[in-house]
Protein backbone atom coordinates (compact mmCIF):
# COMPACT_ATOMS: atom_id res chain seq x y z
CA UNK A 1 0.00 0.00 0.00
CA UNK A 2 1.33 3.41 -1.00
CA UNK A 3 -1.17 5.72 0.76
CA UNK A 4 -2.44 6.73 -2.67
CA UNK A 5 -5.50 6.46 -4.90
CA UNK A 6 -3.93 3.57 -6.79
CA UNK A 7 -4.25 1.43 -3.66
CA UNK A 8 -7.70 0.77 -5.16
CA UNK A 9 -7.23 -2.15 -7.61
CA UNK A 10 -8.27 -1.25 -11.15
CA UNK A 11 -7.43 2.45 -10.96
CA UNK A 12 -4.64 4.02 -13.01
CA UNK A 13 -3.27 7.51 -12.33
CA UNK A 14 -1.07 9.60 -14.61
CA UNK A 15 0.08 13.22 -14.82
CA UNK A 16 1.22 15.83 -17.31
CA UNK A 17 3.19 18.70 -15.78
CA UNK A 18 4.39 22.04 -17.10
CA UNK A 19 6.45 23.29 -14.17
CA UNK A 20 7.73 26.37 -16.01
CA UNK A 21 4.23 27.72 -16.60
CA UNK A 22 2.66 26.39 -13.41
CA UNK A 23 -0.02 24.16 -14.88
CA UNK A 24 -0.82 20.51 -15.51
CA UNK A 25 -3.44 17.78 -15.48
CA UNK A 26 -4.03 14.47 -13.72
CA UNK A 27 -5.96 11.54 -15.17
CA UNK A 28 -7.70 8.86 -13.12
CA UNK A 29 -8.52 5.96 -15.41
CA UNK A 30 -11.01 3.18 -14.69
CA UNK A 31 -10.67 1.27 -17.98
CA UNK A 32 -13.12 -1.46 -17.02
CA UNK A 33 -15.59 1.12 -15.71
CA UNK A 34 -16.56 2.25 -12.23
CA UNK A 35 -19.83 3.49 -10.82
CA UNK A 36 -19.49 7.21 -10.19
CA UNK A 37 -21.10 10.13 -8.43
CA UNK A 38 -20.18 13.77 -7.94
CA UNK A 39 -20.74 16.63 -5.54
CA UNK A 40 -20.19 20.18 -6.81
CA UNK A 41 -20.08 22.33 -3.68
CA UNK A 42 -18.28 25.52 -4.67
CA UNK A 43 -20.05 28.38 -6.46
CA UNK A 44 -17.53 28.91 -9.29
CA UNK A 45 -17.21 25.43 -10.81
CA UNK A 46 -15.95 24.27 -14.18
CA UNK A 47 -17.00 20.74 -15.07
CA UNK A 48 -17.67 18.23 -17.87
CA UNK A 49 -20.02 15.21 -17.82
CA UNK A 50 -21.37 15.81 -14.32
CA UNK A 51 -25.07 15.80 -15.25
CA UNK A 52 -24.54 12.27 -16.53
CA UNK A 53 -23.62 11.21 -12.96
CA UNK A 54 -27.04 12.16 -11.60
CA UNK A 55 -28.67 9.03 -10.14
CA UNK A 56 -31.71 9.55 -12.41
CA UNK A 57 -29.68 9.21 -15.63
CA UNK A 58 -29.06 5.97 -17.48
CA UNK A 59 -25.29 5.50 -17.83
CA UNK A 60 -23.88 4.12 -14.59
CA UNK A 61 -20.19 3.71 -15.51
CA UNK A 62 -17.35 6.10 -16.13
CA UNK A 63 -14.00 5.15 -17.63
CA UNK A 64 -12.01 8.09 -16.36
CA UNK A 65 -11.87 11.40 -14.54
CA UNK A 66 -9.61 14.27 -15.62
CA UNK A 67 -8.55 16.95 -13.14
CA UNK A 68 -7.00 19.85 -15.00
CA UNK A 69 -5.54 23.29 -14.58
CA UNK A 70 -6.19 25.96 -17.17
CA UNK A 71 -9.60 27.16 -16.04
CA UNK A 72 -12.33 26.61 -18.65
CA UNK A 73 -9.67 26.09 -21.32
CA UNK A 74 -8.58 22.97 -19.45
CA UNK A 75 -11.93 21.25 -19.95
CA UNK A 76 -10.80 20.42 -23.48
CA UNK A 77 -8.03 18.24 -22.06
CA UNK A 78 -10.57 15.55 -21.14
CA UNK A 79 -10.92 14.54 -24.78
CA UNK A 80 -7.35 13.28 -24.67
CA UNK A 81 -8.44 10.67 -22.14
CA UNK A 82 -11.48 9.83 -24.28
CA UNK A 83 -9.22 9.29 -27.27
CA UNK A 84 -6.72 7.12 -25.36
CA UNK A 85 -9.47 4.94 -23.89
CA UNK A 86 -11.15 4.54 -27.30
CA UNK A 87 -7.89 3.59 -28.99
CA UNK A 88 -7.36 0.92 -26.35
CA UNK A 89 -10.84 -0.56 -26.70
CA UNK A 90 -12.49 0.81 -23.57
CA UNK A 91 -15.86 2.52 -23.36
CA UNK A 92 -19.63 2.24 -23.06
CA UNK A 93 -20.92 -0.21 -25.67
CA UNK A 94 -23.14 1.31 -28.35
CA UNK A 95 -24.36 0.03 -31.71
CA UNK A 96 -21.60 1.82 -33.62
CA UNK A 97 -18.64 1.90 -31.24
CA UNK A 98 -17.46 1.89 -27.66
CA UNK A 99 -17.82 5.41 -26.24
CA UNK A 100 -15.57 6.24 -23.26
CA UNK A 101 -17.31 8.20 -20.51
CA UNK A 102 -14.90 10.72 -18.98
CA UNK A 103 -15.91 13.32 -16.40
CA UNK A 104 -13.74 16.31 -15.62
CA UNK A 105 -13.27 19.32 -13.36
CA UNK A 106 -10.87 22.23 -13.68
CA UNK A 107 -9.08 24.69 -11.43
CA UNK A 108 -7.64 28.12 -12.19
CA UNK A 109 -3.85 28.33 -12.46
CA UNK A 110 -3.42 30.74 -15.36
CA UNK A 111 -1.12 33.71 -15.00
CA UNK A 112 2.16 32.36 -13.66
CA UNK A 113 5.06 34.05 -15.46
CA UNK A 114 2.45 36.12 -17.33
CA UNK A 115 1.46 32.94 -19.16
CA UNK A 116 -1.90 31.74 -20.45
CA UNK A 117 -0.65 28.18 -21.06
CA UNK A 118 -3.14 25.43 -20.22
CA UNK A 119 -3.40 21.63 -20.56
CA UNK A 120 -4.66 20.40 -23.93
CA UNK A 121 -6.09 17.19 -25.36
CA UNK A 122 -2.56 16.10 -26.29
CA UNK A 123 -1.36 16.66 -22.74
CA UNK A 124 -4.09 14.55 -21.14
CA UNK A 125 -3.40 11.86 -23.75
CA UNK A 126 0.26 11.93 -22.69
CA UNK A 127 -0.81 11.58 -19.04
CA UNK A 128 -2.84 8.51 -19.98
CA UNK A 129 0.16 6.96 -21.71
CA UNK A 130 2.15 7.16 -18.48
CA UNK A 131 -0.71 6.25 -16.12
CA UNK A 132 0.12 3.40 -13.78
CA UNK A 133 -1.44 1.26 -11.08
CA UNK A 134 1.31 2.23 -8.64
CA UNK A 135 1.39 6.02 -8.91
CA UNK A 136 1.94 7.75 -5.57
CA UNK A 137 2.92 11.21 -6.81
CA UNK A 138 2.13 14.23 -4.68
CA UNK A 139 3.00 17.90 -4.43
CA UNK A 140 3.37 20.19 -7.45
CA UNK A 141 2.69 17.66 -10.16
CA UNK A 142 -0.19 17.23 -12.61
CA UNK A 143 -3.26 19.18 -11.55
CA UNK A 144 -1.37 20.28 -8.45
CA UNK A 145 1.41 22.04 -10.36
CA UNK A 146 0.04 25.58 -10.14
CA UNK A 147 -2.07 25.28 -7.00
CA UNK A 148 -2.12 28.06 -4.41
CA UNK A 149 -4.03 28.54 -1.14
CA UNK A 150 -4.92 31.41 1.16
CA UNK A 151 -5.84 34.21 -1.21
CA UNK A 152 -8.24 36.19 0.99
CA UNK A 153 -5.52 38.80 1.55
CA UNK A 154 -4.53 38.89 -2.11
CA UNK A 155 -2.57 36.59 -4.37
CA UNK A 156 0.78 38.13 -3.43
CA UNK A 157 0.21 36.99 0.17
CA UNK A 158 -0.82 33.41 -0.67
CA UNK A 159 1.01 30.10 -0.17
CA UNK A 160 1.57 27.12 -2.43
CA UNK A 161 -0.95 24.30 -2.66
CA UNK A 162 -0.49 20.96 -4.39
CA UNK A 163 -1.74 17.48 -5.19
CA UNK A 164 -2.30 15.16 -2.23
CA UNK A 165 -3.19 11.51 -1.83
CA UNK A 166 -4.25 9.27 1.05
CA UNK A 167 -5.80 5.85 1.64
CA UNK A 168 -6.97 3.56 4.41
CA UNK A 169 -7.53 -0.22 4.48
CA UNK A 170 -10.43 -1.36 6.63
CA UNK A 171 -11.30 -4.70 8.26
CA UNK A 172 -12.47 -7.16 5.63
CA UNK A 173 -10.23 -5.66 2.96
CA UNK A 174 -12.28 -2.58 2.04
CA UNK A 175 -10.17 0.37 0.88
CA UNK A 176 -11.03 4.06 0.73
CA UNK A 177 -8.59 6.41 -1.03
CA UNK A 178 -8.55 10.00 -2.24
CA UNK A 179 -6.61 12.31 -4.54
CA UNK A 180 -7.15 16.09 -4.28
CA UNK A 181 -5.66 19.11 -6.04
CA UNK A 182 -5.75 21.86 -3.39
CA UNK A 183 -6.23 25.36 -4.83
CA UNK A 184 -8.49 27.03 -2.27
CA UNK A 185 -9.08 30.69 -1.50
CA UNK A 186 -9.10 29.73 2.18
CA UNK A 187 -6.36 28.78 4.62
CA UNK A 188 -5.46 25.13 5.17
CA UNK A 189 -5.99 23.88 8.71
CA UNK A 190 -4.77 20.70 10.40
CA UNK A 191 -7.85 19.80 12.46
CA UNK A 192 -5.90 17.53 14.82
CA UNK A 193 -3.58 20.34 15.96
CA UNK A 194 -6.00 23.25 15.35
CA UNK A 195 -3.26 25.06 13.43
CA UNK A 196 -3.19 26.84 10.08
CA UNK A 197 -0.35 25.21 8.14
CA UNK A 198 -0.57 27.19 4.89
CA UNK A 199 -2.60 30.09 3.59
CA UNK A 200 -2.81 33.85 3.71
CA UNK A 201 0.29 35.63 4.99
CA UNK A 202 0.89 38.90 6.76
CA UNK A 203 2.25 41.36 4.15
CA UNK A 204 4.93 42.63 6.55
CA UNK A 205 6.23 39.47 8.27
CA UNK A 206 5.50 37.03 5.46
CA UNK A 207 4.25 34.55 8.04
CA UNK A 208 0.76 33.09 8.31
CA UNK A 209 -2.15 35.32 9.21
CA UNK A 210 -5.61 34.13 10.25
CA UNK A 211 -7.42 35.88 7.40
CA UNK A 212 -10.90 34.69 8.34
CA UNK A 213 -10.57 35.85 11.94
CA UNK A 214 -9.34 39.23 10.77
CA UNK A 215 -12.20 39.70 8.33
CA UNK A 216 -14.80 38.41 10.82
CA UNK A 217 -13.75 40.98 13.41
CA UNK A 218 -14.75 43.68 10.91
CA UNK A 219 -17.97 42.02 9.76
CA UNK A 220 -20.24 45.03 10.34
CA UNK A 221 -18.02 47.40 8.38
CA UNK A 222 -15.98 45.23 6.03
CA UNK A 223 -16.38 45.25 2.27
CA UNK A 224 -13.69 44.13 -0.16
CA UNK A 225 -12.16 47.24 -1.71
CA UNK A 226 -11.33 44.88 -4.53
CA UNK A 227 -13.08 41.53 -4.88
CA UNK A 228 -10.86 38.64 -3.73
CA UNK A 229 -9.28 36.34 -6.26
CA UNK A 230 -12.19 34.43 -7.80
CA UNK A 231 -10.01 31.87 -9.49
CA UNK A 232 -9.79 29.06 -6.90
CA UNK A 233 -11.06 25.50 -6.47
CA UNK A 234 -10.13 22.22 -4.79
CA UNK A 235 -11.00 19.25 -7.01
CA UNK A 236 -10.52 15.56 -6.48
CA UNK A 237 -11.59 11.94 -6.45
CA UNK A 238 -12.52 9.67 -3.56
CA UNK A 239 -12.75 5.96 -4.39
CA UNK A 240 -13.45 2.58 -2.86
CA UNK A 241 -13.14 -1.03 -3.98
CA UNK A 242 -16.67 -1.65 -2.70
CA UNK A 243 -19.70 -1.74 -5.02
CA UNK A 244 -21.74 1.46 -5.25
CA UNK A 245 -24.94 2.46 -6.96
CA UNK A 246 -25.04 5.93 -8.51
CA UNK A 247 -27.10 7.18 -5.57
CA UNK A 248 -24.58 5.73 -3.12
CA UNK A 249 -21.67 7.19 -5.08
CA UNK A 250 -23.36 10.59 -4.98
CA UNK A 251 -23.79 10.33 -1.22
CA UNK A 252 -20.17 9.25 -0.82
CA UNK A 253 -19.04 12.33 -2.75
CA UNK A 254 -21.28 14.56 -0.60
CA UNK A 255 -19.94 13.16 2.65
CA UNK A 256 -16.38 13.18 1.32
CA UNK A 257 -16.63 16.94 0.81
CA UNK A 258 -16.65 17.24 4.61
CA UNK A 259 -12.93 16.52 4.40
CA UNK A 260 -12.44 19.74 2.46
CA UNK A 261 -14.64 21.60 4.93
CA UNK A 262 -12.57 20.38 7.90
CA UNK A 263 -9.26 21.44 6.41
CA UNK A 264 -10.13 24.60 4.46
CA UNK A 265 -11.11 27.85 6.18
CA UNK A 266 -13.40 29.04 4.67
CA UNK A 267 -14.51 26.32 2.26
CA UNK A 268 -17.04 26.20 -0.60
CA UNK A 269 -17.18 29.97 -1.02
CA UNK A 270 -18.56 32.03 -3.88
CA UNK A 271 -14.96 32.19 -5.11
CA UNK A 272 -14.26 28.41 -5.13
CA UNK A 273 -15.51 25.72 -7.51
CA UNK A 274 -14.97 22.75 -5.18
CA UNK A 275 -15.88 19.47 -6.89
CA UNK A 276 -15.40 15.90 -5.66
CA UNK A 277 -16.00 12.75 -7.71
CA UNK A 278 -16.67 9.37 -6.08
CA UNK A 279 -15.84 6.02 -7.68
CA UNK A 280 -16.82 2.48 -6.68
CA UNK A 281 -15.03 -0.33 -8.52
CA UNK A 282 -16.90 -3.16 -6.81
CA UNK A 283 -13.90 -5.50 -6.84
CA UNK A 284 -14.67 -6.42 -3.22
CA UNK A 285 -18.29 -7.30 -2.49
CA UNK A 286 -18.91 -7.39 1.26
CA UNK A 287 -21.73 -5.91 3.37
CA UNK A 288 -21.09 -2.34 4.56
CA UNK A 289 -22.82 0.67 6.06
CA UNK A 290 -22.86 3.65 3.67
CA UNK A 291 -22.93 6.29 6.41
CA UNK A 292 -19.82 4.83 8.01
CA UNK A 293 -18.13 4.59 4.62
CA UNK A 294 -18.93 8.26 3.98
CA UNK A 295 -17.53 9.30 7.35
CA UNK A 296 -14.30 7.46 6.58
CA UNK A 297 -14.21 9.05 3.12
CA UNK A 298 -14.30 12.49 4.74
CA UNK A 299 -11.29 11.57 6.89
CA UNK A 300 -9.36 10.30 3.87
CA UNK A 301 -10.17 13.40 1.81
CA UNK A 302 -8.99 15.60 4.69
CA UNK A 303 -5.74 13.63 4.85
CA UNK A 304 -5.26 14.09 1.09
CA UNK A 305 -5.75 17.87 1.38
CA UNK A 306 -3.10 18.11 4.10
CA UNK A 307 -0.81 15.80 2.13
CA UNK A 308 -0.99 18.03 -0.95
CA UNK A 309 -0.14 21.18 0.97
CA UNK A 310 2.64 19.59 3.03
CA UNK A 311 4.30 18.22 -0.11
CA UNK A 312 4.11 21.48 -2.04
CA UNK A 313 7.31 23.32 -2.94
CA UNK A 314 7.97 27.05 -2.89
CA UNK A 315 7.75 28.69 -6.27
CA UNK A 316 6.62 31.72 -8.28
CA UNK A 317 7.51 33.92 -5.33
CA UNK A 318 5.24 32.05 -2.90
CA UNK A 319 6.38 29.93 0.07
CA UNK A 320 5.16 26.44 0.91
CA UNK A 321 4.01 25.00 4.23
CA UNK A 322 7.52 23.69 4.94
CA UNK A 323 8.75 27.30 5.13
CA UNK A 324 5.94 28.64 7.30
CA UNK A 325 5.42 28.52 11.06
CA UNK A 326 2.04 26.93 11.88
CA UNK A 327 -0.40 29.39 13.39
CA UNK A 328 -2.81 28.32 16.16
CA UNK A 329 -6.43 29.07 15.36
CA UNK A 330 -8.14 31.82 17.30
CA UNK A 331 -10.76 30.41 19.65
Amino acid sequence: MTNALTDIPGLLVGHWTDAANGTGCTVVLTPEGACAGVDVRGSSPGTRETDLLDPTTGVDRVHGVVLSGGSAYGLGAAHGAVRWLAENGYGWPTAAARVPIVSSAILYDLGFNGSAVYPTEADAYAACQTASASDASRGNIGAGTGCTVGKLLGFANASRGGLGQASVTLPGGAIVAALVAVNAIGDIVDPTSAQIIAGARDPESGQLADALASLTSRFDSFLFRRPPVRENTSIGVVATNLPLTKAQATKLAQMGQAGITRTTRPAHTMYDGDCLFALGTGSLDIPYELSLLGAIAAQVVAAAVLDGVRNAAAGFGLPAAAHLTPLPLNP
